[in-house]
Order: C-alpha cells, then structure tokens, then sequence
C-alpha cells in the first residue's frame, strides 16, 4: 500500500512540534505497512529533515499546476494526508478527481479556528468564550474535516470541542496524541541532577504566534518578579526564526537572554532547572513540554500550555495564570529539590502512559484498515461532506484552475 502526505512545509523536528508529528505520523503509517511518499510545494531550508534518510520518497510539487495529476495518477496512492487544512484545500479536488478510492486523512495538528479564536480574544482584551469560534479559520477547518474520511486530531480537548460545540460525529475523528519512546530507567539514571543544572529555558519557533505571546509576557510580566528573588538566574529564550523584535528583548543587564535556534533542544533544557511556557494563546499538543518530560526537567505552564498535556494525572510542575502565581511556582521549583524530583517524576508517568508510541500506532493502523474496508459505507453516512463536494461549492478548484491558466 502506498500513503501520500502532502505537506504545508517540509518538516523542521528541530523547529517545530509540527515537524516533529509529521515524522511520528511517517513512522505510524510505515508501522501500518505503508509505502510511504511526502510531497510539497514550499522551498527546503536547511534544517529540513533528510526523509529519504528514513525510507520515505520525496516530490517537490508546484502549486496550482495540472502536473500534480500526473503525479497522483501515477503514484495512486491508497492513502493521502493533509498536513493541515490549508493543504486540502488546496489538494483535495485534485485527489478526489484523480484518485476517488484513496483515503483522504487530516492531520490538524491544532485547531486553527481555536487557536486564532484565543488570539483575537487576547487582542480585544477579553475572556476566550465560544463566540470566538465563529471565525473564517473554523468555518474552513470544519467544512474541511468533513470533506475528508479521517482526521487526526492531537488533544482531547479539542476532539471534545469538535464534537460538544462543533457537533463533529465521532465517526469523523480519531484522537491520536504525540507518539514517543517510553522513558526507561536507565535514561533517568542518566537525567542531570537537580544540583548539576541551573537557569531557566523556554524554547519555540519564533514564527509561531503562540511562542512569540508567550516570550513577551514572559520578558515584561513574569521575569521581572523571578529575579527579585533570584537575581542569579538567567532565562534563556531558545527559538528558530528569530526577528528584530524578539532579538530587541535580549537584555544582558536583567540576564534574559534571546539565543535563536538550539542545536539540541534536548540538551539546552536538560542543562535547565526548570521549563518556563507562559502561553497565552494556543492550542493542541506543546512540544515544549513534552519535550521538558523527555528531559526529566519540570515546567511550569498556563492552563492554555497544559490543556491536553497531563489528562486525569498531576502535571510535572505546575499550572498558573497570573504572573504572580506563575512567578511563585517557578522559584519553588528552582529552589526546592524535593519538589523539583517529584515533578520529574510526574513527568516520566505521564510520558509512559500517554504518549507511547507502542500503545498509539496500533490504534491508528487498526483505524486505517477499518475505514479502507468500509469506504463506501463510511461515505454514505457523511452527507454533510457529500454536500460539501457538491460542484456548486468548488471554490478552490476553480480558483485554482483560474491561476493554472493566468500562470500559461
């Protein structure tokens, strides 16, 4: 069987949380028996993932252009992923056209609509509530889930959004988290001590809004009150893409240091006491503080940051929402090594119970073959994507096929 996943960017795992699912969802599909093929339309940089390093073939494409066809025909993928919305939009006539019998699975990896809800809330200096959801990136995101047989969404929050508010059928959605090695013992014997490390870390891609808001508040509400009481300390901001404005916080004098892109994060938040994400906006999964867990180091997060992250178990540190309450946890954990070992291990039970890929690829290969064995039936039941398809409401494709023909 062959699986096609056409990506937004070329993945970037030392970027971005997203780089780092796609490489997840690649090994899952190859897990499921997949031949699997990436193709994409942006530019490579040179953090790209080498993917033909891990069995997968690669295919620079070219938007709005009839030779995608010929590429679909001739591959005839059984399978085809969407690295979120935008993609299928942009692809999903084409693949319905060319090759009607393949699954056609969304990968979200947030949901946009909640995500640019939150922001707008924060702009307009009020409190989230629901009638943010009514934006042009949630219409477009769920009229695109229903246009697709699957989508794989990454929090539980959200898969409960989709379904209470959005009123998704649960036939539509597959909850599927980060998946990752479990922590074995010999890798926390292995961890730095509490007493070996020091300073504290935050880390995100810089052209990620979220990590930008949450740098900010970081610089001009949170550390001030840290360093009254530990004047030592330095919070050291790792993130790729860094612009002027979030090189103009780096202020040697108040030890809060803007350093650009981490070689290793892994090994930048191990040498850290403690993990800093005072996310203000956002949604889905955060990297950032799966990967403090991975790295036997405590964090202290938003409800924002921590949504999704630990289900019914304690979080590996702490959860606040006002810069004083946050401020308070993050000396606490700094400076009390009881605490601080009893997050850590907090961390590791949430990894080991949540996020095992041994546990996860299972469930999404059996998920796969059951849709493909019961394609036409699956279909039948999804009207509300039937009606979606409907050629009155081919936007994109003649948007499309007016550009292809400009482009002649």
């Amino acid at each position: 069987m062959k699986a096609l996943i056409l990506g937004n960017v070329w993945p970037e795992p030392v970027s971005s949380a997203a780089g780092a699912r796609i490489l997840h969802l690649l090994k899952g599909l190859q897990v499921a028996g997949y031949e699997v093929h990436f193709a994409c339309a942006a530019g490579k940089t040179p953090l790209s993932e080498n993917l033909e390093s891990q069995n997968v073939s690669t295919k620079e494409i070219k938007l709005n252009d009839a030779s995608f066809d010929d590429y679909l025909k001739e591959l005839n993928p059984d399978l085809v992923l969407f690295d979120k919305f935008v993609i299928e939009e942009q692809y999903g006539w084409r693949v319905q056209e060319q090759c009607p019998q393949a699954l056609r699975i969304l990968e979200t990896i947030d949901l946009h609509g909640l995500r640019k809800g939150r922001e707008a809330a924060l702009k307009d200096g009020k409190a989230f509530s629901e009638a943010y959801l009514h934006n042009d990136f949630a219409k477009r995101e769920i009229a695109s889930i229903y246009r697709c047989d699957l989508t794989l969404v990454i929090s539980e929050f959200e898969m409960q959004l989709l379904q209470d508010f959005f009123r998704v059928p649960a036939g539509q959605l597959l909850y599927l988290p980060f998946m990752v090695e479990a922590i074995q013992d010999d890798e926390i014997r292995n961890w730095k001590s509490f007493k070996d490390r020091k300073h504290f870390v935050t880390i995100g891609n810089f052209r990620h809004e979220p990590n930008w808001l949450s740098v900010r508040y970081l610089k001009t509400e949170i550390w001030p009150l840290i360093r009254k009481q530990l004047p030592e300390a330095e919070m050291r901001v790792y993130g790729s893409y860094p612009a002027e404005k979030h090189t103009q916080l780096h202020n040697l004098k108040e030890h809060f240091y803007v350093l650009g892109r981490a070689e290793s994060a892994h090994e930048v938040i191990e040498d850290a006491r403690v993990l800093l994400a005072p996310l203000l906006t956002g949604a889905g999964l955060k990297g950032k503080l799966l990967d403090a867990m991975q790295c036997g180091t405590p964090a202290v997060t938003t409800s924002v940051g921590g949504e999704g992250m630990h289900g019914n178990l304690a979080f590996n540190g702490s959860i606040n929402d006002t810069p004083e309450a946050f401020a308070k946890a993050a000396v606490d954990l700094y400076t009390n090594p009881e605490s601080w070992q009893e997050a850590q291990t907090k961390g590791v039970k949430i990894i080991n119970t949540r996020f095992q890929a041994d546990f996860w690829q299972p469930v999404f290969a059996e998920r796969l073959n059951r849709l493909k064995e019961n394609l036409a039936d699956h279909r039948l039941h999804n009207f509300t994507g039937a009606v979606l398809w409907h050629q009155s409401l081919h936007a994109s494709k003649f948007m499309s096929k007016w550009i292809e023909l400009k482009n002649r």
